[in-house]
């Protein structure tokens, strides 16, 4: 890890209709369980869970949002501070695969662009399939997002969508420390720059005729303390 104090907490919310498999998909990542009973969720729903991203401890906390519109005025207060999204719809339900513009839009709208998957769940039940394999295809292509097809009843493919937003979040951070250390090397050579032309022309100027000999004047050595880095990833 970059720093032995740091932990990397990913927020993650799983948006999309009800009814595609949300609840089960963080059930089956979070608990490694599966059930055939549907139960609506009201709200949110929250889980957790601990895993290894190329060396990195990463807590995945797991916002398992509600689908019905009743609960949008509820759901939407959730999604401030996600740092990671996926959008689900059904094998078996059209409706939620055409609602898929309108969650991402959603989801932007509070947080902005952040990294984000799209799923096809319940791809064991493709024989009742309502869409076509390459309308799914073509929506990944047209919203730029990666795409899976899972089944969260057999678990196949559902630890590939969190360890894949996972390393997109883990990116973004390492991205965004790089070019902040670049900017601060740079500001720092340019005080540097600045500091030598200063004290050039200052010593120029302290120089004083005194009783026929030039004495010149030295700045002060001041001692700097260096203040040690530190993250904080905010919720």
């Amino acid at each position: 890890m970059r720093e032995e104090e740091i932990e990397v907490a990913i927020k993650v919310v799983v948006v999309g209709n009800g009814a595609v498999g949300k609840s089960s998909m963080i059930q089956r990542y979070c608990k490694g369980i599966f059930t055939k009973d549907y139960k609506k969720t009201i709200g949110v729903d929250f889980l957790e869970r601990q895993i290894d991203v190329n060396g990195e401890d990463v807590r995945l906390m797991l916002w398992d949002t509600a689908g019905q519109e009743e609960f949008d005025a509820i759901t939407k207060s959730y999604y401030r501070g996600a740092q990671a999204c996926v959008l689900a719809f059904s094998t078996v339900d059209r409706d939620s695969f055409e609602a898929i513009e309108g969650w991402k839009r959603k989801v932007e709208d509070e947080v902005g662009n952040i990294p984000m998957a799209l799923v096809q769940n319940k791809i064991d039940l493709v024989d009742d399939a309502v869409l076509e394999p390459e309308e799914a295809d073509e929506l990944a292509k047209k919203l730029k997002l990666k795409f899976f097809r899972t089944s969260v009843k057999e678990d196949l493919n559902v630890n590939d969508v969190f360890r894949y937003l996972s390393e997109r979040y883990l990116a973004r951070i390492q991205s965004t420390e790089a070019e902040e250390t670049s900017t601060t090397q740079t500001k720092i050579g340019s005080i540097f720059d600045t500091a030598g032309t200063t004290s050039s022309s200052a010593n120029h100027a302290n120089k004083q005729e005194i009783g026929g000999s030039t004495i010149q004047l030295k700045p002060t050595k001041q001692r700097t303390h260096g203040k040690k880095k530190s993250f904080c990833f905010k919720l």
